[in-house]
């Protein structure tokens, strides 16, 4: 059957996995449901269609790669707990006595700080400042939030982050974007109008500063944290696995803070913007190898583990993340049936005979905004909708480089961030819970409605842009 046939049914699979992922907090369960009404509906044997689904999805390049840089993140972590890292600068953050707002704040700017990847950011935070948000009696919701909203959002406003160089690469060849040189220099003025983007990194700030207070489920989650000191909720399911709390440090052995803390995460950074900078295209899990196999011969040299006690913490590392793992592999399979089902394609279909002069930003944000909620991802949101946006404005400039078509690839890069940032299907979604340690459904329901929040001031800036400039 053409994909466009199936109408409303294509958005049932990734629709039933979202509202059970909020019934019953059990994401792994509703995903799989999800992913199995999808291929029901294609017409295809569960049995059969699962496992061919399956192979097709998670048989390529881009999810073995998350895959990896997930195994080595456990890895690290692991290592980061054998070597005492995080305890040491633990203690020397506890030293300054922060308290909330300072370690809110500190989380923040640890964010903002790591811009060049969605990946490694939330990773990195999430690990480095859980002991610390513990401490200060910070809910892990919160710190997911933190590392969520200083990833995906803070690469959409950096232009040579490797979101900017994708988006560049995605204009080449449309209209008057005849080379990257060109392309590039429009995403770069186009920062000024990704409001989304720029919105949620400065409410981030805000929030932690208290000038913006915390409402809705996120305000209970602080208020327990607070009050009773827990900071993971009464029947919660942290993504971080019971291993990593097994893993203890040599005794008699002292954690040297910039050889076991920030030399590894210095390696990951030099390698990372090293090879954007000299072959335009950052190596990211390159750089977690490297900085894995300097961990596993530091600790060795430093004698904090034996050879076999090294290989024995690497695999606890593992096993804390395959519950991520898990997760990750089903919504990929899901996004795979939703794009055989023409999900996207449908909703396009339906919103594009709206789209005016002065309402083409707006709906841009808007439909990039669904596309990627229902299907998880922001880069396969782009590569849909680029094609189709940029031309219509282009349309209406009469092929002129005009304000129109930088608002456009910012709402582009904005909608689509919308979904990375709080879809539970989402791979930055997933590692800012697991990095976290926090429950991912209870991540996702105190984040969206900050999220919510932010894609409305920005629909409404859309609106006064559109009305004011076309």
């Amino acid at each position: 059957m053409d994909p466009a046939n199936y109408g409303i049914l294509s958005l049932l699979p990734a629709l039933i996995a979202l509202v059970l992922a909020f019934i019953t907090r059990d994401a792994i369960f509703s995903i799989l449901l999800g992913t199995l009404v999808g291929i029901v509906i294609s017409g295809q044997n569960i049995l059969f269609g699962f496992t061919g689904l399956a192979q097709d999805a998670l048989g390529n390049a881009d999810f073995i790669w998350v895959l990896m840089i997930e195994v080595f993140v456990g890895i690290m972590v692991a290592y980061f707990q054998k070597s005492g890292a995080i305890n040491a600068f633990t203690e020397f953050v506890g030293k300054k006595t922060l308290k909330q707002r300072g370690a809110q704040l500190l989380a923040w700017l640890l964010g903002i700080f790591i811009f060049f990847s969605d990946y490694f950011s939330p990773l990195y935070v999430g690990t480095v400042m859980r002991n610390i948000t513990d401490k200060a009696r910070v809910s892990r919701e919160k710190l997911a939030y933190i590392c969520d909203s200083t990833s995906a959002p803070v690469c959409t406003i950096i232009p040579f982050s490797s979101w900017g160089v994708y988006m560049a690469g995605l204009l080449v060849g449309i209209g008057a974007f005849v080379d990257k040189d060109i392309a590039t220099k429009a995403v770069v003025k186009s920062v000024p109008f990704n409001f989304y983007g720029v919105l949620s990194v400065a409410m981030v700030g805000l929030i932690a500063l208290g000038i913006v207070p915390d409402f809705g489920p996120m305000k209970k989650a602080e208020k327990r944290a607070a009050e009773t000191g827990k900071v993971i909720a009464d029947g919660a399911k942290p993504m971080l696995g019971k291993e990593l709390s097994q893993i203890k440090p040599k005794e008699g052995i002292k954690s040297n803070l910039f050889i076991n803390f920030l030399a590894p995460a210095l390696i990951i950074i030099s390698i990372t913007l090293g090879t954007y900078i000299v072959m335009g295209s950052a190596k990211t899990l390159e750089g977690f190898v490297a900085a894995v196999a300097f961990q596993f011969v530091a600790m060795l040299v430093q004698r904090m583990a034996t050879l076999q006690e090294l290989i024995e913490t690497a695999v606890e590392g593992i096993k804390s993340v395959m519950s991520a793992i898990l997760i990750l592999a089903l919504a990929y399979c899901i996004n795979s049936i939703s794009k055989t089902l023409g999900t996207a394609d449908y909703v396009i279909s339906v919103t594009q005979s709206w789209i005016t002069p002065t309402l083409l930003v707006l709906f841009t944000f808007l439909v990039g905004a669904f596309i990627s909620f229902f299907t998880g991802t922001s880069w396969g949101t782009y590569a849909i909708i680029t094609p189709i946006v940029i031309p219509l404005a282009f349309e209406l400039t009469g092929g002129e480089i005009t304000s129109l078509q930088y608002a456009a690839i910012a709402a582009i890069l904005g909608g689509g961030c919308f979904g990375d940032h709080c879809s539970p299907l989402s791979d930055t979604t997933i590692l800012s819970s697991l990095a976290a340690g926090s429950d991912h459904i209870d991540h996702v329901k105190t984040q969206i409605p900050y999220t919510l929040t932010v894609a409305g001031i920005s629909s409404i800036l859309y609106i006064i842009v559109g009305m004011i400039l076309f």
